[in-house]
């Protein structure tokens, strides 16, 4: 009785055994080699796969994601011989398990002295000032030549990034001396660039006022010779009209002898000025003259008088 139950526990584990090992479940983006006899024989897809127990086994098992590598930092040497201390990241992704498998015996190793290599090759030919700026040409030749050599590894690689560049101390300081210096020299010729926009501004400035005030002056002299010549015009003017006035009303009766009154007054102001502006009172020597100079311009305008007549 108890050798009965041995061995129906010994079938009991060896049925479990042999499911155990002859069902297989593949996680979804994963791929299992399977060798039957030391040999390759297939590729198993996600889901549940069935295998000969102790005849299949399987031999290697690959993710088919896109996997992320720390690649080591290192020293390269520039085209100027500066040392630079480069680190990155690659992304890569399987792409054929079984090339992946049997291509090379580490994959993720071959692909890291890879990337190494050829970033060394990639700085040498470069200068320091350029490595900072080509970073995308160094990408992307470190892409191409990892792509091409991965191929037969059934590994495709998706991209390279470089995480960090750091030159010596002595590069550092000489580096920032030098961005500060070309600060200062952009600072010095700014402000003498203000400068000078700022004199031209000051002289256009100048320049236009003058103009305005030339302009204002030339201005006001011909409004003040207008204004000369409208006034001398209108006392021309006056003057014509008094005098038209003055022979029209000697045309007139009475108007001689108006005339001859005028003449009289303006002979007798004429001597009282002249006796103010002296102590001593001034009387003509013949008060007769005053009758004859009066009679003699009666006779002017008498004769005037006739002539428009």
């Amino acid at each position: 009785m108890s050798g009965s139950l041995i061995f129906a526990l010994f079938v009991l584990v060896l049925v479990v055994v042999f499911v155990l090992r002859a069902l297989k479940v593949v996680p979804q983006q994963n791929a299992w080699i399977v060798e039957r006899l030391g040999k390759y024989d297939r590729t198993l897809p996600p889901g549940l796969n069935f295998l000969i127990p102790f005849v299949d086994r399987v031999a290697y098992r690959h993710s088919l994601k896109e996997i992320p590598l720390d690649v080591p930092s290192q020293v390269c040497i520039t085209r100027d011989n500066t040392q630079l201390t480069v680190d990155g990241v690659l992304y890569f992704q399987v792409t054929d398990p079984m090339r992946a498998s049997y291509g090379a015996s580490n994959y993720v190793i071959a692909i890291t002295q890879l990337a190494q290599t050829t970033l060394r090759s990639v700085i040498g030919k470069l200068e320091l000032d350029r490595t900072f700026e080509e970073r995308g040409l160094i990408n992307s030749s470190i892409v191409a030549a990892l792509d091409e050599a991965a191929l037969n590894w059934g590994v495709k690689v998706l991209r390279y990034e470089i995480k960090d560049l750091t030159p010596p101390q002595e590069i550092l300081r000489a580096m920032q001396a030098q961005i500060t210096a070309e600060r200062e020299k952009r600072a010095l010729i700014a402000a003498s660039e203000g400068r000078k926009q700022e004199q031209i501004n000051i002289a256009t400035g100048e320049r236009e006022a003058q103009i305005q005030r030339s302009e204002g002056d030339r201005q006001g002299e011909v409004n003040r010779a207008l204004g000369e010549a409208a006034a001398i015009s209108a006392v021309a003017d006056a003057s014509a009209k008094a005098i038209e006035r003055i022979a029209s009303a000697i045309r007139n009766p009475g108007g001689v002898e108006a005339v001859n009154l005028k003449i009289a007054e303006k002979y007798i102001e004429a001597f009282a000025g002249m006796a103010k502006t002296n102590n001593t009172m001034i009387v003509p020597s013949n008060l007769g003259d005053l009758a004859t100079l009066v009679a003699s311009a009666t006779k002017v305008v008498a004769a005037q008088k006739d002539s428009a007549g």
